[in-house]
Formats: C-alpha cells, structure tokens, sequence
C-alpha cells in the first residue's frame, strides 16, 4: 500500500518501541485512543484513514468514539466493541502464554498458523515485554464493551474476520449497528491466518478505500 498511501506505522503503548508501563490502568482505551491522536497532531495530519487488527481494532471503536473526526474510515480486523463476555477464557490462555515468555508465545503462533512468521516480525515479537502485554490484556479481558457508539459511526467503516475466529459473531451483530459498514469473512480461517494472510485481506482494503476516495461511500 505504500505506493499509494503515506503509510503511518505506529507501535500502540505495550509494544515495539514505545512505552512498556506493567499496570493495567496505563492501556486503558482513552489513554491509547489519545495516543493515536498525539501523533496526528504530531505528524501535522487533519484526518486519515485507520486500520486496526485485534487489540488494535478495539483501539479504533475507541477513536471513533473520542476523535471521530478525525478519520475519513476506520477499517477494523476481527474485533467488535460489545466487550469482553465469553472471551475471557481465551484472554486467560494467552496471559498464561505470556507467562512462559516470548519465545513460547511465538512458537504458539507458528504452531497455530501452520507457518513462520516472518523474520522481521519474529524479532519484533520477541522484543516484546511480557509484562507489559499481561498488562495490556488484563485490559482487554476487563474491557465492559462501548457498543452504544455503534450508530454514531457515521464514517465509512470495514471489518474483515475469519469465520473460525471466536469473534466472528461478535462481528457480524456490531456490523448490523451501523450506519456505513461493509463486513468481509474468510472462510476456514481463524484470529492468527485471517492477520497473515495479506493477499486476501489487502485487496478488499484497498478497494474499500478507492470507493471512500472516490465517493461511493461518504459520511453518513
């Protein structure tokens, strides 16, 4: 996508090179929504495109909530915002995870996915603090769910998810709440595939963001 967008790649506080607070109060949603807008601000930029995979997806129903104005869409990856209900097992697993370190979390991932990841994104997630991500998590798996912003998305919104994922259901009700939402599921593919598999989710990303581009879809 690089050859047609300025390309915006920031590490979310947690992760990469940014911040590694251990206390859970640090990642909550407002504080990570106001993260995203500090660097716009920085950067000099009025409104973007958003896209958001995962836990970064949670942080996209945050801006949409907080700074709605300024994104021109907002594309969100296998979560909605009805909270943590029926997920917390899962969340309880991957905390587990973390536990044994990062080296146990990336062999989890390969394993799950049937594939290695890539040697740049397996050094970034080694790099990772543990601690920091249990934090993080304890986050998501509290996290009571701002569903009640679903109607007031009024910018163009995309949400793609595998139709394994645990979420997918989730997904499919929140994209019924709202106002300009196209939904994408790929069949066979769970959390990890559906997040690798950028030859099948680019293409819809990119056509969704001519069609924002061009006008054929606007703000509600």
């Amino acid at each position: 996508m690089k050859n047609d967008y300025a390309l915006i790649l920031a590490d979310t506080r947690g992760h990469g090179k940014s911040d590694k607070p251990h206390d859970v109060e640090s990642y909550d949603m407002k504080l990570k929504s106001d993260d995203v807008v500090a660097i716009l601000d920085d950067l000099g930029i009025d409104k973007a495109h958003y896209i958001g995979y995962s836990l970064g997806g949670t942080t996209r129903y945050g801006v949409a909530k907080h700074a709605p104005e300024r994104f021109n869409s907002i594309i969100i990856g296998r979560m909605h915002p009805h909270g943590s209900a029926g997920t917390n097992a899962s969340v309880d697993e991957r905390i587990e995870g973390l536990k044994k370190g990062m080296e146990s979390v990336v062999a989890s991932m390969e394993a799950a996915s049937g594939r290695q990841l890539l040697p740049e994104r397996r050094a970034a997630m080694l790099d990772n603090d543990p601690k920091a991500l249990i934090a993080s998590s304890i986050e998501l798996r509290d996290f009571e769910g701002i569903e009640d912003i679903l109607p007031s998305m009024t910018m163009p919104c995309l949400l793609f998810v595998g139709e394994e994922d645990f979420l997918y259901e989730g997904v499919t009700r929140c994209v019924m709440g709202m106002p300009i939402a196209t939904m994408v599921s790929f069949p066979g593919l769970d959390h990890g595939q559906a997040f690798q598999r950028s030859g099948l989710t680019l293409p819809h990303i990119s056509s969704f963001l001519r069609n924002v581009e061009s006008g054929v879809l606007r703000q509600a």
